[in-house]
């Protein structure tokens, strides 16, 4: 996925050529609000090329057992999401190839990244490590449907499918199944499990320490 990345960041170089578009731009205009598009095509290229590799980063156990760096890069990678990468995408969403249908799996796909993202940020500031990662799963399945979706776009082609059927199933397939993915891991995961046997754990206590059953001690104590 890292590699994946970094391939897509290096071929998305040529978009901060200001004396010269590159073939994609120049594929795509005219567009609606032209300057607009062009800055928010620069800065979701730039904010992408800076946050994927950070949520990479971040979910390895080295920074994780190094909670103020993690905390530090996790506030950094959470305002370039929510404030450069998200509205940025949502821009370049409605001149998405594709149509309609196509756009609106991108504005999902943002959505997603922006709802998780944000209670991922006020899981982690109450503590709560079980939903700060659940949220944090779901951002980085989001972010990863860049590589998954280029791949798949890639041979679907190649397998002889008409563009406009492949750029629906190579955006709408890795965000469904990215976000199924990412419930999945969730669930499952050790820390989740824990947390799940621990509340059966003093659910047993509650029920065994009745209010009847201390009431009984004190009776006999007050005979």
């Amino acid at each position: 996925m890292a590699l994946g990345s970094a391939l897509i960041s290096a071929s998305s170089s040529a978009y901060f050529n200001f004396e010269e578009l590159p073939p994609f731009v120049i594929e795509k205009l005219p567009v609606r609000f032209e300057a607009l598009w062009l800055v928010s095509l620069r800065v979701h290229v730039a904010a992408a090329a800076l946050a994927f590799p950070l949520c990479i980063a971040l979910a390895t156990r080295t920074l994780q057992r190094r909670a103020a760096l993690h905390r530090w890069l996790g506030r950094l990678a959470g305002v370039v999401v929510l404030f450069a990468l998200v509205p940025s995408g949502a821009v370049l969403a409605f001149d998405a190839k594709g149509g309609a249908f196509v756009s609106a799996g991108f504005l999902l796909s943002g959505a997603i990244v922006a709802w998780f993202m944000t209670r991922g940020v006020l899981a982690a500031r109450r503590r709560d490590l079980v939903r700060h990662r659940r949220a944090m799963l779901h951002v980085f399945a989001q972010m990863s449907v860049a590589v998954t979706s280029r791949a798949l776009l890639i041979g679907l082609d190649a397998a002889g499918m008409s563009p406009g059927v492949a750029y629906v199933v190579a955006l709408w397939g890795p965000v469904l199944v990215s976000a199924a993915a990412a419930e999945l891991l969730s669930s499952s995961s050790p820390l989740s499990n824990a947390s799940k046997r621990m509340g059966h754990v003093f659910g047993k206590i509650a029920l065994a320490v009745r209010p009847r059953s201390l009431s009984r001690p004190v009776a006999r104590l007050g005979r």
